[in-house]
């Protein structure tokens, strides 16, 4: 069987491989991620603002801080969308082997993510439906025992 498309073309521009690109966005994910990372940033700015005086306020300073966070804003985006990216892909396996294991539940729910906006309309009006079928069988069952209550004799078991 041959590759994607997709997945072939972005194996073959990235410098790391597709193996090697997953384990830098991870690790990079969970080490900027953690406290210690944010405390670095703000020592950083901290750093920056102090260095403010000496350099005099000026163009060069202001430029090094904006060029610095753009620079890693830009790289952290990717790492971030190739994180989220496999998160959402695991979700959805185990959600689609969750829906295939469970008795009476409809196949046609798996590979939802595949499906067009309006199919997908169509399954949430088709749920928010069911739900509300739901909600009124509730109240008619409360009400129902509500009544029963009211004319069963006092004392009675």
């Amino acid at each position: 069987m041959g590759k994607d498309t997709k997945s072939s073309t972005c194996e073959k521009l990235s410098i790391f491989g597709k193996e090697g690109f997953r384990r830098a966005a991870h690790k990079t994910a969970e080490m900027i991620g953690c406290p210690w990372a944010f405390t670095l940033a703000i020592l950083m700015i901290i750093g920056w603002l102090v260095a403010g005086p000496i350099f005099h306020f000026s163009d060069t300073w202001q430029l090094v801080i904006n060029t610095s966070t753009t620079i890693i804003t830009f790289l952290v985006v990717f790492l971030i969308q190739n994180t989220q990216n496999r998160d959402a892909r695991a979700i959805h396996l185990k959600l689609d082997e969750l829906i295939r294991a469970m008795k009476g539940a409809r196949n046609q729910l798996v590979n939802l993510e595949a499906l067009s906006d309006e199919e997908l309309d169509r399954f949430q009006k088709e749920f928010e439906r069911i739900r509300e079928l739901q909600e009124t069988r509730k109240k008619q069952l409360h009400s129902t025992t509500d009544r029963e209550e009211e004319l069963s004799p006092a004392g009675a078991v």
